[in-house]
């Protein structure tokens, strides 16, 4: 049978469900293209999301980092207030090389330019009929801890009871070498004794000591709450000098005058 041979309507309706057929399988096609890429660009979307970015600041990792311990700026101990020991300040002990001796025999010994202005000061006391001795100067930590547990040993004296009369190693004045203990060669009895204040020795100090850059290290009252010690001088006329011991106060919190 021809074509001819179908009736025109049937021809007709033949021929128009192969169009629709036709169209029905562009649709469907089409349908999946379109799910396909959108699934397809959903993924890519949500990697996108999900995915660590590398130009992105800051990554998980850098805030780990920064926010490690080791990041933490170290605070250095120096800068920290320090402590006293019963009212004395902690002292370096001088470089032997900048001691100069003010006794014939050398044991004695100062900072140079303290041992130099202690003899002017003697000689210009002598010129007056006082004749200023010392009796002790610089002195190392080791003497300093002689000094201090074997005589507390001896006198059976608790760490506080003896530091009232002597610093504790390390918390020595005579440490740095500007410190000095005077007496009144006159009167040798009063030599580290309270009595040394009655003396013409510690009269003219008052009066004259200051000119050569000496001043009494603990007087009546003073902020440390050591004992009174009329026989003990410290010499602060130089940068050095007077940064040891005023830096030492401000550094341990010691209340001014």
């Amino acid at each position: 049978m021809t074509c001819h041979d179908i009736p025109e309507a049937l021809r007709e309706t033949s021929t128009s469900k192969v169009k629709i057929r036709s169209k029905q399988k562009l649709l469907t096609q089409g349908i999946l293209g379109t799910g396909i890429a959108l699934i397809l660009g959903g993924v890519f979307f949500m990697r996108l999301i999900l995915s660590p970015s590398t130009t992105s600041s800051p990554s998980l990792t850098s805030v780990k980092i920064s926010s490690s311990p080791t990041s933490i700026p170290v605070v250095n101990s120096s800068s920290e207030p320090l402590e006293n020991v019963f009212g004395h300040l902690e002292y370096k002990q001088a470089p032997i090389s900048t001691l100069k001796a003010v006794t014939s025999d050398g044991r004695i010994r100062l900072r140079r330019n303290a041992a130099e202005r202690f003899m002017e000061m003697q000689k210009a006391a002598q010129y007056q009929g006082v004749i200023l001795i010392p009796i002790s100067g610089f002195r190392t930590i080791s003497e300093q801890n002689h000094l201090f547990f074997e005589i507390q040993r001896q006198r059976n004296q608790n760490p506080s009871k003896r530091a009232e009369v002597s610093a504790p190693p390390n918390y020595s004045e005579h440490h740095t070498g500007y410190a000095v203990d005077i007496g009144d060669a006159k009167t040798p009895a009063t030599h580290l004794s309270l009595n040394f204040e009655e003396t013409t020795a510690f009269s003219w100090l008052k009066n004259n000591a200051a000119k050569y850059s000496f001043e009494l290290s603990f007087p009546p009252n003073n902020p440390q709450g050591i004992s009174y010690e009329p026989w003990h001088w410290r010499y602060v006329g130089d940068q050095e000098s007077l940064e040891t011991f005023y830096k030492a106060r401000k550094l341990q919190k010691i209340p001014s005058n």
